[in-house]
């Protein structure tokens, strides 16, 4: 069994609910962005296009950042994702400089989001899965997964862009998808083998201006 998600960047309407959707689900503190959207334009007027380009940890298969773990707390499991065992993390960093896909976030203090009005009871709950000087990433809803749900961005996208399934599974939607349609996986050249596949991406040599959406 291997996990993928497809990603098509034609339906995606930069809506940045699957962002919410993962703050949601996971509780991380400020600071800490599992799911990003970022806005980006190709072409040149009149014919320049907006291209809306969600991006998160790609669960390769041939993770740089469990290669330099000197700890093992970043693994890859059975199904294809890759995890963190945030009490074997020692906060060196080394799995966040050796991501080509700047995926990772290091959490230098874990704060309110209402600052002197404290904790709210869901910071209080959600915030003891999350450790300060650990660094941690998307886990492809490893909870909601193994309770045989989607993943939070997945059920929450309004367009449906994104596909999550068993890549193994020659008769799941994603191994469908990526058998009859064209797609990108991001940075080749590093020979990670991303699980997550984009569909209808233009050539990334053309993509000239960026923004957080």
């Amino acid at each position: 069994m291997r996990y993928a998600m497809c990603i098509d960047i034609n339906s995606c309407v930069a809506c940045a609910a699957c962002t919410m959707a993962c703050k949601a689900e996971n509780g991380t503190p400020p600071g800490s962005w599992w799911c990003k959207v970022y806005v980006r334009e190709t072409g040149y007027f009149p014919a320049s296009r907006r291209v809306n380009f969600p991006t998160q940890c790609m669960h390769c298969q041939n993770p740089p950042c469990a290669t330099v773990c000197p700890t093992g707390a970043t693994y890859k499991t059975e199904t294809g994702r890759v995890l963190i065992d945030y009490d074997k993390c020692m906060g060196c960093r080394y799995c966040e400089l050796s991501c080509p896909y700047d995926v990772r976030t290091f959490l230098h203090e874990i704060k309110p989001y209402y600052g002197e009005k404290g904790f709210t009871p869901f910071e209080e709950m959600m915030y003891k899965k999350h450790q300060k000087g650990t660094v941690e990433k998307c886990t492809f809803c490893n909870g909601r997964v193994e309770q045989g749900k989607e993943p939070a961005c997945v059920t929450t996208c309004i367009a449906s862009c994104r596909i999550f399934g068993d890549l193994d599974d020659p008769n799941s939607e994603v191994s469908r998808l990526i058998s009859t349609e064209k797609y990108v996986q991001l940075m080749p050249e590093c020979g990670t083998d991303p699980s997550i596949f984009y569909l209808g991406l233009v050539p990334l040599d053309k993509l000239r201006t960026s923004a957080y959406g």
